[in-house]
């Protein structure tokens, strides 16, 4: 398919999807040989065509959307982020949780892919701050909508490249060689939990301390699928409680319930005070 006719036809299909076109700008060539791929799965000669067959069945929509799903991770994926957690936000969490009589921090991953990020999250706490905070665990759980995801995130084995940015120190403790690729070893996966579960659709049923929902919903969600999700996150997040999104997003606006973390980057936290708008609307629903 050339470029120029998967560009009009993601312009005509992702607000369709709930999507918007801009965020798809830099990742369009892996969606585009999927979806070149669907349409000689399906027989059809062209862009076109596939246009017309989304137009007359419409459960094909569903497995477009599937081939929209654009999953980039890896191990302490933006390293200044989680240097900021490590260093500001997780022990200012603790400490909230010690003074609350809370035995753990509950933290949330949203849209994790294969795993990378609520593994990260865990072995920070286990390795970095779990000593210093004897009487305070850490439960992650890590959701996606995409089920073959989630099950390479059960395996919890990857190539070596996708630890990368992970400290040294950190990748011996915590991984051991299987062939080619490092396996998180067990006791650093019991923390963590994973479920499948659209953003949009359902909500844990836990409140959370820590939310991370990076270059998911913020990129690739419509305006009004956007403010939508940070509704739903904060009706699961504590008061006082923070939020990570992607470097390069921004909080749909307005985000008056959302103040920015001093000194950290792409983090925010939950106003302590009932009377912001996203919780008292997410309350009522």
């Amino acid at each position: 398919m050339k470029d120029v006719d998967c560009i009009a036809f993601l312009q005509w299909a992702l607000p369709r999807l709930g999507l918007k076109w801009p965020g798809f700008r830099k990742v369009r060539r892996q969606v585009c040989k999927r979806i070149a791929a669907r349409i000689g799965q399906l027989g059809l000669p062209d862009a076109a065509a596939y246009r017309a067959q989304l137009e007359s069945h419409a459960p094909e929509w569903q497995a477009l959307a599937a081939l929209c799903t654009v999953p980039i991770s890896r191990f302490y994926r933006d390293s200044g982020v989680f240097d900021c957690l490590g260093a500001e936000v997780l022990p200012a969490l603790a400490e909230a949780a010690l003074v609350r009589g809370a035995p753990r921090l509950e933290c949330w991953s949203a849209g994790c892919a294969s795993g990378e990020e609520p593994y990260t999250l865990a072995l920070q706490w286990q390795l970095s701050l779990a000593e210093r905070y004897p009487r305070v665990g850490m439960r992650v759980l890590g959701t996606d909508v995409d089920a073959h995801l989630l099950e390479r995130a059960r395996a919890a084995c990857y190539r070596t490249s996708s630890l990368e940015a992970l400290p040294e120190n950190w990748r011996r403790q915590a991984f051991e060689s299987r062939g080619r690729l490092l396996c998180l070893r067990e006791p650093f996966r019991r923390e963590v939990e994973l479920a499948r579960q659209d953003l949009l659709a359902e909500l844990p049923p836990r409140e959370f301390d820590l939310v991370l929902c990076r270059n998911v919903a913020f990129t690739y969600f419509s305006a009004e699928l956007a403010r939508a999700a940070l509704d739903r996150i904060a009706s699961r997040l504590r008061p006082g409680g923070a939020l990570v999104i992607g470097l390069h997003e921004q909080l749909p606006q307005p985000a008056a319930a959302f103040a920015p973390w001093p000194g950290c980057r792409a983090i925010y936290r939950l106003r302590d005070q009932t009377s912001a708008p996203s919780r008292q609307t997410s309350r009522t629903r």
